[in-house]
């Protein structure tokens, strides 16, 4: 007889309690930050002991690092479906955009400041490098094979961040320039600083945005 592949009831209550877990832990990172995060306090919000949720996580790491799982496959899944449904460079923005501004605290988690002390898993990175590659295959269909600036040009030689992806060197350039200039003005309207400025903060990005795909090389 074929072995069933529905979860069992024990399995079911496991899974149950492991999101409730990471419900908390979103609530304690959004009033203390990430670097706080404690499974005893966590504990404490549930109404049970701290050994015990050492049964559904080994420690504050292994939380982190689900939840750094949970936000970078939630971006991932997002980039990936705009990407299948012919989205170019300034519709990957926008997904990028709006899903920043869906859940500003799981945004920082993955592009705020390091947690002190923790060091993601590879295969952390390996989520985080299936962005990178539906964004570098956008901006190779905008860039010329030949490399247009020094940078791109060393970038020929120095591409390890960019994986096995075909991309050419003025691709490699452009990307950079979107993950850098467009995250710049993401994070410092997530974190408030343009407030009080009577701006717009979704028209300086769109106005980033255009920069960067009329820009040559």
């Amino acid at each position: 007889m074929a072995k069933s592949d529905a979860a069992t009831p024990r399995e079911r209550y496991r899974a149950q309690v492991r999101t409730e877990i990471k419900q908390h832990a979103w609530e304690q990172i959004a009033t203390a930050g990430a670097s706080a995060l404690s499974l005893n306090a966590i504990a404490k919000r549930m109404g049970v002991s701290g050994p015990a949720l050492y049964r559904y996580y080994a420690g504050r790491d292994e939380l982190i690092t689900e939840l750094i799982r949970d936000a970078y496959r939630s971006l991932a899944d997002a980039v990936r479906a705009a990407a299948g449904t012919g989205a170019d460079l300034a519709g990957l923005a926008h997904v990028l955009r709006d899903w920043a501004l869906a859940d500003p605290q799981r945004y920082f988690l993955i592009y705020g400041t390091p947690v002190p002390g923790y060091h993601a898993p590879e295969e952390i990175t390996g989520i985080s490098q299936e962005i990178m590659a539906d964004l570098l295959t956008a901006c190779a269909a905008l860039e010329p094979d030949a490399p247009a600036t020094p940078f791109a040009a060393h970038l020929a030689g120095h591409r390890d961040w960019a994986g096995d992806h075909p991309a050419p060197p003025g691709a490699l350039h452009r990307a950079l320039a979107f993950w850098t200039r467009l995250h710049g003005v993401l994070s410092l309207e997530l974190a408030g600083h343009f407030t009080g400025m009577a701006f717009d903060p979704g028209r300086l990005f769109q106005a980033e945005l255009d920069d960067l795909v009329a820009r040559e090389g």
